[in-house]
């Protein structure tokens, strides 16, 4: 049976007792059918992965024992996603897929054409934690406050920022890409698309360049999880050494 794989706020150390987070005594007891003194992995995005054992297992509540360090811990590579909220389930699967797919931060983005006007900031990092959990990332990718999209620019520290272009003039994401290395970040709009004006002012920043993602037009899920995977085929950490 496999090993169950858990994310921890608390600090990792060996023989030094870790708290499980709410829901996983009741996921490791009553799901997974565990009992005290079973192997699990941890990792709390600081102290790598380690392999501890269940110290405690009562209903809902569970403590841990690390034991030994797996696999010291690593940053995520600093690939971005700005997204314009869409649909609850199109959104929770996005983050999860951005997730495995390694992004370091998700930054919701409202627009002119956003259909949806709130996002539960909760549900999504709930989501992410247990994509991390599965992918057997060390990390969690940081799911920013939604902000106005213009402010969201406003802040953006200056790192190439790559926006899909469905108008059709801008180069494959290919050629932008060439020679470029992260940080980057990928900007997805709405269902409906930018408007002119937004496009034209977010193309007129000096980070931002446009890139086309095929002759096809793609839903906004689609977008996003196609080009972040070939924004880590291209310039992540996909082809470096495991």
């Amino acid at each position: 049976m496999s090993i169950p794989r858990l994310y921890v706020e608390a600090d990792l150390s060996e023989g030094a007792e870790a708290s499980a987070l709410p829901g996983q005594g009741h996921y490791l007891g009553q799901v997974m059918r565990k009992r005290e003194g079973d192997a699990v992995l941890l990792f709390n995005g600081r102290d790598g992965e380690w392999r501890a054992r269940i110290a405690s297992l009562r209903k809902d509540r569970a403590t841990f024992l690390p034991e030994a360090r797996t696999r010291p811990q690593q940053a995520s590579p600093d690939l971005r996603l700005l997204l314009a909220p869409i649909k609850r389930d199109a959104m929770d699967w996005v983050v999860e897929k951005a997730t495995e797919l390694g992004v370091r931060l998700i930054q919701p983005v409202f627009t002119a054409r956003s259909v949806v006007g709130r996002v539960n900031g909760e549900r999504l990092a709930s989501i992410a934690r247990e994509a991390a959990e599965q992918c057997e990332r060390l990390d969690l990718p940081a799911i920013a406050r939604p902000m106005d999209l213009h402010a969201a620019l406003d802040a953006w520290d200056g790192a190439p920022l790559l926006v899909g272009d469905a108008r059709g003039k801008a180069p494959p994401l290919s050629v932008v890409l060439a020679g470029r290395s992260l940080p980057i970040g990928l900007l997805v709009g709405p269902e409906g698309g930018f408007t002119g004006p937004e496009l034209d002012a977010v193309r007129r920043r000096p980070f931002v360049s446009p890139a086309a993602l095929g002759p096809r037009i793609l839903r906004a899920e689609t977008a996003a999880v196609a080009g972040l995977a070939v924004l880590q085929a291209l310039a992540g950490d996909w082809a470096a050494p495991t």
